[in-house]
């Protein structure tokens, strides 16, 4: 069913998304840096090269909107100030903690602006299911084109950032995790692939 909808607070999500994209840049770049498993640091490579198009997918969303992407609002300033603080998170870690410690601080800061992100584009599909006209098309068209992406980094990152955590208890991890092993990209699948660890080890 089509509702009519705030569209300024529609522009506020989109504010709020655009800048997730630009700090999750900056918090990957950081996050590779302090990544000592080989295949954690190729993963968020290939994140990092995922966000950045997202970003540009939100350029576009922008332009076909008439939308500046330089507009400020107090909402993007409190996303800005998250990002710039998890990169200084890891940024710390890396100085004053051993790597794995490290490696450990950055999973959890990806999985942090993962989660924001994540829920931004779960917005963005949400207005464009139940929105009207071309906002809604604009909107779909470029939800189509990340939310496989976002799921992925989400559940495989959280998978990563456990199976880390594991490790470092002394308990034996099974890396990569399961949800990379079986592809996950789905909360379910993500869920099935925590409970199937045990046997995994």
């Amino acid at each position: 069913m089509q509702r009519k909808y705030n569209t300024d607070q529609v522009h506020e999500l989109l504010y709020q998304a655009i800048e997730t994209e630009r700090g999750g840049i900056k918090i990957y770049t950081a996050a590779i840096q302090a990544a000592v498993n080989e295949d954690l640091r190729k993963e968020w490579g290939e994140y990092l090269e995922e966000t950045k198009t997202h970003e540009q997918v939100l350029t576009r969303v922008f332009e076909q909107l008439g939308l500046d992407t330089e507009t400020q609002s107090p909402g993007r300033d409190i996303v800005a100030h998250h990002g710039a603080s998890l990169v200084k998170a890891i940024q710390m870690a890396m100085a004053k903690a051993d790597p794995a410690a490290a490696e450990l601080v950055a999973a959890e800061c990806v999985v942090l602006a993962e989660t924001k992100d994540h829920t931004n584009w779960e917005l963005i599909g949400h207005v464009a299911e139940h929105a009207q006209g071309e906002t809604a098309k604009i909107l779909k068209q470029a939800h189509q084109a990340v939310e496989k992406d976002e799921d992925h980094h989400l559940y495989h990152t959280k998978g990563w950032c456990r199976e880390l955590w594991i490790q470092s208890l002394g308990f034996p991890a099974v890396l990569p995790p399961p949800e990379e092993v079986k592809k996950v990209e789905t909360a379910i699948g993500a869920a099935r692939a925590e409970n199937a660890r045990d046997t995994m080890l």
